[in-house]
């Protein structure tokens, strides 16, 4: 044993638990092997609850491979000496770099204010310094931020918000062994959260059901899948409820005393009876009352996936399911819940700390990812890019537009990032990030209640820097002199801990991962909503004022125009989100891009299995391979998301033809409300 985090095996080597920080549910505990000549494995930790001993396939790949090629990685600070899209760069210092970019963004200040500085950030790393403490530089700096939930779950959120006061308070998913019934609802675990599918789901004496148009793994193995037409999932949870009360499966006494405007619905869900709903989605009556009964039979929980809000009507689908736990009163009791995301804020983590907000001077400019592409050609908003923890060039909408508008010369670009990706290769100065494994970090689930360490197990790679000490180095080049700028890991480490409940951070990094809390704890224990009633809100006063219904209603999303298929473009199990694609060994399983089309809409456009189709709409058109199967509704196409557009033939990928239309709320994206056309290629 050399210290509490690493060990050493039978054979001598050390190894050395992590965390994996990825955008993902699973949170997955890492052991890292270090054999003699530095070579060096990461693996699954096998003592960890999650990973068992295994990685998913994409990690397991990605982590021993471009992770670990310096040949891959970014490794020095670089500035651009040709056109934008060339190519062209030439190796620079760190202080050359930093020192450069502080000059730009002053004379931006300076002449147009810090408003015209934008930045934008997701989830490339979801640890706390790494995503959280460049906020600290960026209020200071007085910059805009485009909405980093916008490109994501930004609708679930609100919409949430408006009926139970929060998005990221969900169940503890270790309730599951008092639940008799667990509904999945937009969500694909055996992609986006394979742990889950793979143990959680399995291993449950939970009646599973699946809602989703996709016959997805997790579907094809649930106990009863619901395979509605997208965007009619609101007229199915209306027809859910409809069964509930008609079979007495409600519970009153909950509706009356912890719920306001449940009047304002009835009518709504008298009408929705099992023919009526069968006829708007798709779904069989049998499926429905099935459904209905399991779900209302006993404590349920409601697991809502983000690609089920990601549709034009996103935001009212969600208050609508939401009715569902509302109405049976399963919340506030073990086995129950709703669960959208669990955040950080749940177990203690204080964001303002950690952001430091308090250090702005103005009215922090936002702008929907929706609205990129407009905004960056405007030079009298925006003058200055940063992005960071993100790869707009792949996962934003209007794929050629956006790239046509990085490639302008009047806007300064700096990326930060461990890989050349298609939005790095259009910076004016490119700095390398750290990987998770080059430092230490916290890492919280938004799926299980833990808490968890990164432990750093080898030194950052070439010149690589993590994030937060790149902001360091901004900071100090701008002349700013506030201690948060400059607060060191261990600090925040220790305090981040210690707001957990741990001693500090090196208390954490010996546990590896643990419980926030050893018992499994109730959802809403009190059955008192951050509402400001206090209650779940069918009728929301606050969604009236922000202009929408006051109540959720079962409206269904028009099926698309005469020829036209709905495009799905969900997680593909090889990526996440747009991260591997630059792996080779995951650019091989990925193949080329797929399209899958029902077999009567190929049929009826004489498209053959294997063949090479167009796909096409106004915003775009590229070319796919034509995969026929029957696990998709007539009338849909599927087509997995995030590939780099650099590494596909045509250079365009399928946010091509994203148009960029927003959700209800939020001004959030409704990726999965585009229509396209599809034909055979023509040669």
């Amino acid at each position: 044993m050399t210290d509490s985090h690493t060990a050493r095996d039978d054979q001598g080597r050390e190894i050395i638990r992590t965390t994996c920080p990825r955008d993902c549910y699973d949170a997955c505990g890492i052991a890292v092997v270090k054999a003699s000549g530095g070579r060096i494995k990461v693996l699954g930790d096998p003592d960890h609850a999650v990973s068992r001993g295994a990685l998913c396939g994409k990690c397991a790949i990605a982590y021993n491979g471009a992770y670990l090629d310096p040949k891959a990685r970014l490794t020095q600070p670089l500035r651009r000496t040709g056109p934008k899209g060339s190519g062209q760069y030439q190796a620079v210092s760190w202080e050359s770099a930093i020192s450069e970019i502080a000059d730009r963004l002053r004379g931006i200040v300076a002449k147009s204010g810090p408003e015209a500085i934008w930045h934008t950030h997701y989830t490339g790393t979801c640890s706390a310094i790494a995503g959280g403490f460049p906020q600290r530089f960026f209020h200071r700096l007085c910059a805009s931020e485009v909405d980093p939930d916008s490109i994501c779950n930004a609708a679930g959120h609100a919409a949430l918000g408006y009926l139970i006061g929060t998005g990221s308070d969900g169940f503890d998913p270790r309730m599951a062994e008092q639940a008799d019934c667990i509904m999945v609802w937009g969500a694909n675990p055996s992609a986006s959260a394979p742990h889950r599918h793979k143990h959680w789901l399995k291993e449950t004496k939970a009646k599973v059901i699946v809602v989703d148009p996709v016959r997805h793994e997790t579907a094809a193995e649930a106990d009863l899948h619901l395979q509605p037409f997208p965007g009619s999932d609101a007229a199915l949870a209306f027809g859910l409820l409809h069964v509930l009360v008609k079979e007495k499966l409600t519970d009153d006494a909950f509706i009356r005393d912890h719920t306001i405007g449940w009047d304002e619905i009835a009518g709504t869900i008298a009408a929705a009876t099992p023919a009526r709903t069968a006829a708007l989605t798709g779904v069989p009556e049998a499926d429905i009352i099935e459904a209905a009964r399991l779900y209302g039979s006993g404590p349920a929980l409601l697991w809502l996936g983000q690609g089920l809000q990601r549709q034009p009507m996103g935001g009212n689908i969600f208050r609508a399911i939401g009715l569902l736990p509302a109405a049976t009163g399963n919340f506030g009791k073990p086995g129950a819940g709703l669960l959208f995301l669990n955040g950080g804020a749940r177990r203690g983590i204080d964001g303002d700390y950690l952001e430091a907000p308090h250090l702005r001077s103005n009215e922090r400019q936002v702008a929907s990812h929706m609205d990129l592409v407009d905004l960056l050609n405007d030079r009298s908003r925006a003058q200055a890019l940063v992005t960071w923890n993100i790869n707009i060039a792949a996962s934003n909408p209007r794929q050629a537009d956006l790239r046509a508008v990085l490639q302008s010369e009047d806007l300064f670009h700096v990326a930060i990032d461990l890989f050349p990706t298609d939005t790095v290769d259009l910076a004016d100065i490119i700095l390398p990030a750290a990987s998770f494994l080059e430092f230490d970090d916290i890492v919280m689930s938004y799926f299980d209640l833990t808490i968890s360490a990164q432990a750093k197990a080898m030194e950052p790679m070439g010149e690589a820097l993590p994030n937060q000490e790149i902001f360091r180095r901004l900071a100090a080049a701008m002349g700013y002199d506030e201690p948060e700028l400059f607060e060191r890991d261990n600090a925040i480490l220790d305090n981040l801990a210690r707001q957990l409940g741990e001693r500090d951070f090196a208390a954490l990094k010996a546990a590896g991962t643990k419980p926030r809390w050893v018992e499994p704890v109730v959802q809403f224990p009190d059955l008192v909503f951050p509402t400001p009633s206090g209650r779940i809100e069918i009728a929301s006063e606050r969604a009236a004022a922000d202009g929408l219904p006051r109540v959720p209603h079962a409206e269904v999303d028009a099926h698309p125009a005469a020829g036209r298929l709905r495009l799905l473009s969900p997680a593909s199990k090889w990526l996440m989100n747009s991260s591997y694609h630059n792996d080779p060994k995951i650019a091989a399983k990925l193949g080329p891009e797929h399209v899958v089309l029902h077999p009567d809409d190929a049929a009826a456009r004489g498209i053959a299995g294997g063949s090479q189709i167009r796909v096409s709409n106004a915003t775009g058109s590229i070319t796919m391979i034509a995969d026929i199967a029957d696990t998709i509704p007539r009338g849909v196409a599927l087509a997995a998301k995030s590939r780099w557009p650099k590494l596909v033939p045509g250079g365009l990928t399928v946010n091509a033809l994203n148009p960029g239309q927003k959700a209800d709320m939020a001004e959030s994206s409704s990726v999965h409300g585009v229509e396209v056309e599809v034909a055979p290629l023509l040669f």
